[in-house]
């Protein structure tokens, strides 16, 4: 991909960063610092909902702005997976079906999008945003002793929002960013092979 000078902006470099913080997430892990951990992960959620915000504020939406923020929630969404492992194994082993629903969400979308398409896809779907936002809070929640149910709707949430990322993947003829549900994929499909006949 090539990056052009318009690439190189604020809600880029924001995104960036949060692909950055994720090394820094697994050496907090790995010297068992739980609260610095929470910390720094809470600083990246922040950055996730920043980007957006900047590059819709300062009609800044680039095409590898739309990669980054989907490399930097696969990045930190599976670091929080490695990251949960090395320091709460017995909560994740106590919640292995909802974590290993969240696990298959984020992996098997990714490996469709690759077989077909050959790169990591940028659907940036509705319910992609929303099973976020709760897997996020879920996972806070959960880690930090409070109380597990939120996780628990976060994983049924992530698992919807997959199999609708699969479905778009499946219904599209070739790549296409910021498509917002398998309904939408759906008219875009439709509209092409209109506009290919006539």
């Amino acid at each position: 991909m090539t990056i052009d000078r318009d690439s190189l902006n604020l809600p880029n470099l924001v995104s960036s960063i949060r692909i950055l913080i994720a090394p820094l997430l697994i050496y907090l892990a790995i010297q068992q610092q739980e609260f610095w951990y929470i910390v720094v992960l809470l600083f990246s959620g922040f950055t996730d909902v920043l980007d957006g915000f900047l590059a819709r504020t300062l009609n800044q939406i680039t095409k590898l702005g739309s990669h980054l923020d989907s490399w930097g929630d696969f990045t930190i969404y599976t670091t929080m997976a490695l990251c949960a492992w090395i320091l709460w194994p017995q909560i994740v082993l106590q919640e292995i079906v909802f974590f290993s629903m969240i696990l298959a969400s984020i992996g098997l979308p990714v490996l469709v999008g690759l077989i077909k398409f050959k790169s990591l896809t940028s659907y940036h779907t509705w319910s992609v945003k929303i099973a976020v936002a709760l897997t996020f809070l879920g996972y806070i929640l959960l880690f930090t002793g409070i109380t597990e149910w939120p996780f628990r709707l976060a994983a049924m949430v992530a698992l919807y929002a997959g199999i609708e990322e699969i479905l778009i993947t499946l219904i599209m003829s070739h790549e296409r960013m910021d498509v917002r549900s398998v309904w939408a994929a759906s008219k875009y499909e439709h509209k092409d092979k209109a506009s290919s006949k006539g």
